[in-house]
């Protein structure tokens, strides 16, 4: 019994670690049933009671996986096009054809994006340095740069999503990379699809840019709609726009045009018919939803940009300004080319309440340098407009009152608090270095993966149970050790599983299921060998000790063998597979340790309490 004392010591201190790593689990589910009893008032009460326990068991638990717990998963695919097509300098027309070929081909062919953007350059006769680096660059030189540009951005790309989802505040997120360009994202409990959207893929490009004048802006439009209209500039006329004061759609653009038809009125201004100036002469045009791309199509035309100075530049607000009539108008901003400050100077972004119009904001605060830039273009644009832009869209354009010391703002223009908390967690996290795009998006439902816990248990208790009667049926007495060791084996897996706080899955029951049986599969081995040894005449206890010391080997052989596969499953494998790997190369470390070393001492321990027989079937 001495001799055992060691061994029953260590036993007994990994059963009450793994139970140690398990309480939180066992607190969280105490916690959910309480508070699925309580409703209302009560349920807020409760929480508030327990508040620091219960996010304290929810960090420490046993984590589940998507298929258990229910969520979201999303696969992202950064664009290196795009990125690469950003670094590219001198771009002109034919390499817009370029790399409009290389995007097409991309959708069909296999090869490596940095071959195709190879053999388009070479096919055309085109050096890489016409675009990219200097002209002593070689296209091996530039190419092997691109790469590694966009082998930066996919892990930078990695980094930030995680930084997002973090500040989000989803518990158990799995965020992985695969092949090349593609970031698999899990998000277990969330389900609302817009925000994660959102929060995945904005770029988070933040810009301060100056409006232009206002005088000369509307000179510019009038020269636009006088050009659509086929009028010359001797054919000017004043321009008021009082009729927009009130934003009625019904009201024309030009007074004297009221009591015209709109089929006139339309003719005569074209452009303002669509995109009505703001009445108090800002420089902004109000533009109905449906009417954008007819707007955007006459700017970026032709004969319409030659009328455009090259420092404008416009871009629509992110959220309608208002709605009349049913329809929803957004405002279009011009704004100077070239930004005064970029949101890389932001350090800290937090979403709140404006105390004096009680709408959600998000105050900034930049770094030193900002602060000081910021200083100083505030100070030089006193009474002027300047835009906070966030990917290309414009958030608010307020009035620089004055000089701002401290490098604090504000972003206003959001619907709700939850919007801003987004922005603000966006803002936090920085700038993707390229778009990404949503390419396979897949949920599941609460319900759906509580019925999987429910199967899973189920499939887990019917195997246990059906192994023990099995187990007593055929070996008796040694049946009945080995499932009390299969017990302490399946509570030393889920013990590591908490302790290392691994994600739980479906396939990952099915790895434990699956070592349930390779446990006792063990003890087989062992218990045929002690029966054989047994009929030569042998002792009780020098059977057992030959039993266990000839069939190590095999058993080990075996194990070892199935270990290195789990190994590779969980290298190689992603999502599912590796919660099946991860189970599985638990639960063997787990059964070698529960079958060979728990079962031994006990078999010792009671033949050292004087048991003169044992049997094995």
């Amino acid at each position: 019994m001495k001799k055992n004392r060691l061994k029953i010591v260590l036993i007994a201190a990994t059963v009450l670690l793994s139970l140690y790593f398990l309480y939180p689990t066992y607190k969280d589910y105490q916690y959910t049933k309480q508070l699925h009893g309580l409703s209302g008032a009560d349920s807020l009460t409760f929480v508030e009671q327990h508040e620091n326990e219960i996010r304290d068991v929810r960090l420490k638990r046993m984590k589940l996986g998507l298929d258990l717990q229910g969520g979201m998963r999303v696969v992202l695919e950064v664009d290196v096009l795009k990125l690469w097509e950003d670094l590219a300098k001198n771009k002109d027309a034919t390499f817009g054809e370029i790399m409009a070929g290389i995007r097409e081909e991309s959708k069909t062919s296999e090869s490596p994006l940095i071959d195709l953007m190879r053999d388009e350059f070479q096919k055309r006769g085109i050096r890489l340095s016409r675009y990219y680096g200097s002209l002593r660059d070689s296209d091996d030189d530039i190419l092997k740069r691109l790469s590694d540009e966009s082998t930066n951005a996919v892990d930078r790309g990695m980094e930030i999503v995680r930084n997002r989802v973090d500040q989000y505040g989803v518990s158990e997120p799995s965020i992985q990379k695969q092949g090349g360009r593609r970031i698999i994202v899990e998000l277990p409990g969330v389900s609302k699809e817009t925000e994660v959207r959102q929060l995945l893929q904005g770029t988070a490009l933040l810009e301060f840019k100056l409006l232009r004048e206002p005088e000369n802006v509307l000179k510019v439009f009038e020269s636009i709609d006088r050009s659509l209209a086929g009028k010359g500039v001797a054919d000017s006329a004043a321009v008021d726009f009082a009729a927009l004061a009130a934003k009625d759609t019904s009201a024309l653009p030009m007074p004297e045009e009221q009591a015209k038809s709109e089929e006139q009125a339309a003719k005569e201004h074209p452009f303002f018919y669509i995109a009505r100036p703001n009445p108090q002469g800002t420089g902004e045009l109000y533009v109905a939803e449906q009417d954008k791309d007819n707007v955007r199509r006459i700017i970026w035309s032709d004969d319409v940009r030659k009328l455009i100075p090259s420092d404008f530049q416009f871009l629509w607000s992110a959220k309608p300004e208002f709605i009349a009539d049913g329809k929803k108008y957004f405002t279009l901003y011009t704004v100077k080319r070239e930004a005064e400050l970029t949101g890389g100077v932001v350090v800290n972004a937090q979403e709140t309440i404006d105390p004096n119009f009680n709408t959600p904001i998000v105050r900034m605060e930049m770094n030193s340098e900002g602060a000081r830039d910021w200083a100083r273009i505030t100070g030089a644009n006193i009474n002027k407009r300047i835009a906070i832009v966030l990917d290309s869209t414009v958030f608010s354009a307020p009035v620089v009152r004055n000089k701002i010391i401290g490098g604090n703002s504000q972003i206003e223009g959001m619907e709700n608090v939850e919007e801003a908390r987004l922005l603000a967690i966006v803002l936090k996290a920085g700038a993707l270095p390229a778009p990404v795009q949503i390419i396979e998006q897949r949920t599941v439902g609460p319900s759906l993966g509580e019925d999987s816990i429910q199967k899973g248990l189920t499939s887990t208790v019917i195997a246990f149970i059906a192994i023990i009667i099995f187990m007593i049926a055929y070996y008796r007495t040694g049946g009945s050790v080995a499932d009390f060791a299969l017990l302490f084996n399946i509570i030393f897996i889920l013990g590591v599983l908490a302790g290392f706080q691994a994600t739980l899955t479906l396939p990952g029951i099915a790895g434990i299921i699956l070592t349930i049986g390779m446990a006792v599969d063990a003890n087989v081995l062992i218990y045929e060998r002690i029966r054989e040894e047994a009929v030569t005449g042998k002792t009780v206890r020098a059977a057992i000790d030959a039993g266990y010391e000839k069939a190590f080997s095999a058993i080990f052989d075996s194990n070892i063998t199935t270990f290195f596969s789990g190994v590779i499953l969980y290298q190689f494998g992603t999502g599912p597979v590796q919660g099946f790997a991860l189970t599985l190369m638990i639960g063997i470390a787990a059964s070698m340790f529960s079958a060979i070393f728990i079962t031994r001492v006990i078999f010792n321990t009671m033949l050292d309490r004087g048991m003169a027989t044992i049997h094995f079937g």
